[in-house]
């Protein structure tokens, strides 16, 4: 269970704020992303599952509120109350596998203003790195144009618990499969993995070393063929797979890790195919992402499947997100909710309860999104859903394989050209009267009260 310290100091002095003068303040926050990266034309929603569970948890324990007393910040009567809070609010959200765009809102959060603030932290980090991954992820996905594509990102990733949330948003993105074990076991998650340069270097020679590997996994050898000799080593898995064919079993494929990828692998499939093994698989890795796959394709590679690292495990182009967590309306004395937004320069926010709205053409084609006021009247579908009442969740969440093959459905409802990996694609998402009213009426009261 994660502690419910993981926040940011601010939101605990301002919540000391709230309980003295407005402990009965309710409001709501939208959590989105401002701006696209530059390098992104959608963003893929995941996180969700962990911000669920988070909710469902969230607590003090007498540890923690020990540590709090010992800043000498908060009186007494606040750690008592902290004591005893629990998520009680209202959570509506993107379902995981989403397809959405800057300014619309991921997630919507209603209630108590200290609840809703404290947090805030926990909401903004597990969206960033999850979404952020698996956006990435699916652009490689789309890159790779139905081959395989594996997540080897665990040794790269930003620590442990990253390395786990990666190989989920990339599996939930479409990748087929992770060598991250515990991340396997944890979601269910195909593992798969090949063989290091170490362990030929182990071995008097290179054939010994792959003679010894396809006798212990002769139903499942993939040999690593670069450590000394491309061409050489392709010619000794050659050499194997002849062996293992000869003995019943096949050679389930070859890994070509650096060199001309695409040179190296029209020279194994034409030696593969002369002698009968045109099943053994060709696997590339070595440093890929979206763009250099789209240039193996392109130049025609012969590669089945790709192992891609480090620059998916951490989004390298685009290494976070523009994501934040933003008031949209506050109670009054009376109880009753009041619009609200920012004014700063180049970060005015949307005010009121916002839903997305999704319009798709007589195919089933999305043409546009439009982003309204929750109660508004808009000939679309609305993408964000209740999930948490009360604290409680009321709906059927999706599991993980369930979130995968929204995350597929959704991306086929968009046009190739927001698919296309070099050339960003802007998709129109426009805003609707009612919430262009309310935001400009508001703006000037709220410049005027100021």
């Amino acid at each position: 269970m994660v502690s419910s310290l993981l926040l940011d100091f601010y939101e605990l002095t301002m919540a000391q704020s709230y309980f003295v003068y407005k402990q009965d303040t309710r409001a709501t926050f939208d959590l989105f992303v401002r701006e696209m990266p530059e390098n992104r034309s959608y963003l893929v929603a995941c996180g969700l599952d962990d911000i669920l569970n988070y909710l469902k948890n969230f607590k003090f324990s007498r540890e923690e509120l020990s540590f709090l007393k010992k800043q000498k910040l908060f009186s007494d009567d606040f750690l008592s109350y902290l004591g005893k809070i629990r998520f009680k609010g209202d959570l509506w959200a993107l379902p995981e596998g989403t397809v959405f765009f800057a300014n619309e809102p991921l997630i919507r959060v209603t209630g108590s203003i200290i609840e809703a603030q404290l947090v805030e932290s926990y909401l903004l980090n597990t969206i960033n790195l999850q979404t952020m991954i698996a956006s990435k992820a699916s652009r490689v996905v789309t890159s790779a144009a139905g081959r395989g594509v594996f997540d080897f990102s665990l040794r790269r990733t930003h620590g442990a618990g990253a390395g786990i949330k990666v190989s989920r948003a990339s599996y939930l993105a479409g990748f087929s499969g992770t060598s991250n074990v515990l991340a396997g076991k944890l979601y269910n998650i195909p593992v798969a993995g090949t063989m290091a340069h170490s362990f030929v270097l182990s071995f008097k020679n290179e054939l010994d070393s792959f003679l010894a590997y396809a006798s212990v996994f002769p139903q499942k050898t993939i040999l690593l063929v670069d450590t000394y000799n491309t061409k050489k080593g392709i010619e000794n898995a050659v050499t194997i797979g002849i062996y293992l064919k000869e003995k019943g079993f096949r050679l389930h494929g070859i890994r070509l890790d650096s060199g001309d990828i695409t040179v190296l692998s029209k020279f194994a499939r034409k030696k593969l195919d002369k002698e009968g093994l045109k099943f053994v698989k060709i696997f590339a890795t070595g440093n890929l992402d979206e763009f250099k796959i789209t240039e193996l394709i392109k130049k025609g590679s012969k590669v089945d499947n790709f192992g891609v690292g480090t620059n998916m495990g951490v989004s390298i182009d685009a290494p976070c997100l523009d994501v934040v967590y933003k008031m949209s309306e506050v109670s009054d004395e009376s109880g009753k909710f009041i619009p609200t937004m920012k004014l700063s320069k180049d970060k005015v926010t949307y005010p009121g309860r916002k839903q997305v709205f999704r319009i798709k053409d007589k195919k089933g084609k999305a043409i546009k999104d439009i982003l309204g006021l929750a109660g508004e009247k808009v000939n679309g579908r609305p993408l964000l859903k209740k999930i948490m009442q009360g604290g409680r969740v009321i709906c059927k969440v999706g599991n993980l394989e369930e979130a995968r093959n929204l995350a597929r459905k959704n991306l086929s409802a968009f046009s190739a050209g927001l698919k296309e990996v070099n050339t960003p694609y802007k998709y129109p998402v426009e805003i609707s009267p009612g919430l262009k009213k309310l935001k400009n009426s508001l703006a000037a009261a709220l410049r005027k009260r100021q």
